[in-house]
């Protein structure tokens, strides 16, 4: 029989034996790591760096995002720049898409956003009356334009301007309008101007292929700003995942955005992502995990959002396709060229912009 005093001194010595080693395995606790600016792209053509550029490439390469960070809760790998505090998120295309990866970034441990300024930057479709091929337009409202009723353009009524109603509305643009969470976003106006100001006389590429492509619209007004070499300004976005063109439609986007902001927005560009980006941004402000104040968008005009003069709205169209766009390759330099400028101001004046919003 063994002794029960045998039995205890033997367990002490077993945990006396362990205990170093249990305490030398305990996890130290890191700090998560201080992002001073995240910059988000919504697609890539193939790998990120070193081969056909999307959105995501230039920012790669340029801003030596090589630290690779596992993301498995979004929709691509993250990168960092660890000497800058320069992060890269590629969301992926879609509102839908765009919504997730920003909220796992935001709910992510590894990372201290609560200084963070965040940058998107990406291409668009831009209004010929507003903005030319290969433009930078900086934005002050997003506007989403999915959450609504709609009727086929065969069966609405011959008084209505559209089939596309607000959500809870009986015909377009009844008012009183309903303030729908998410409808319109209206980003920090003082920071946006800042970031104008800042980068407003940068000269952009032109091609002699864009300039040729200028020609093909609104050839009755030579004045347009449709006409003019690639320039920065400043316009909204209309923001949703159904990809639509022709003028109607660009019509359509003008009165939208109008409706949806009571006249105070002007629609410039159409996206695809950036309310999905705002709704995750604005539900993370209110958690205390970042700053909604923080928040730029830039999109470039990679195509026009409506046909040339001589042609259907749907074959205008069939000759929008990635990659394809008029604009492509200048648009993506032009994101790149108008807003690493505002990147690198915050970042090389880091002992002020941390804590001051530069205005």
């Amino acid at each position: 029989m063994i002794n029960p005093s045998s039995k205890l001194l033997a367990f002490v010595l077993a945990f006396l034996a362990i205990a170093p080693f249990a305490r030398a395995q305990k996890p130290i606790p890191q700090k998560p790591i201080e992002v001073k600016v995240v910059v988000l792209s919504m697609f890539e053509v193939g790998a990120d760096t070193g081969d056909f550029p999307g959105e995501y490439q230039y920012w790669v390469e340029r801003q030596h995002l090589d630290t690779v960070l596992p993301f498995p809760q979004g929709y691509h790998d993250l990168r960092l720049n660890p000497k800058t505090g320069v992060l890269g998120l590629l969301t992926g295309m879609g509102t839908a898409r765009a919504t997730a990866s920003v909220m796992a970034l935001g709910l992510d441990p590894r990372f201290d956003l609560t200084h963070a300024y965040f940058l998107v930057a990406g291409i668009a479709g831009i209004d010929p009356h507003v903005g030319s091929l290969g433009s930078a337009v900086w934005a002050d409202y997003l506007v989403d334009g999915d959450l609504a009723h709609e009727i086929d353009a065969r069966e609405i009524p011959p008084t209505w301007p559209t089939g596309h109603v607000p959500l809870r509305k009986s015909t377009p643009y009844e008012q009183p309008r309903t303030d729908d969470n998410g409808m319109a976003f209206h980003l920090n106006s003082a920071l946006t101007t800042w970031a104008f100001n800042l980068t407003k006389d940068t000269k952009l590429p032109d091609t002699p292929e864009i300039a040729e492509r200028r020609k093909d619209y609104l050839p009755e007004d030579l004045t347009s700003p449709g006409h003019r070499p690639p320039f920065v300004l400043r316009g909204d976005v209309l923001s949703g995942q159904n990809f639509w063109h022709g003028k109607l439609m660009s019509q359509w986007a003008h009165d939208w955005v109008a409706y949806q902001t009571d006249g105070k927005g002007h629609y410039a560009v159409c996206g695809m992502e950036d309310t999905g980006t705002l709704l995750s941004l604005t539900w993370l402000a209110k958690a205390n995990k970042v700053d909604i104040n923080r928040v730029m968008v830039l999109r470039t005009a990679s195509n026009y959002d409506q046909q040339r003069a001589g042609i259907t709205a749907a074959e205008s169209l069939a000759e929008t396709k990635i990659t394809k766009y008029g604009a492509f390759m200048p648009s993506l330099d032009s994101a790149y060229r108008i807003g690493h400028i505002v990147v690198d101001n915050l970042v090389q004046n880091w002992p002020q912009t941390r804590d001051n919003i530069p205005q």
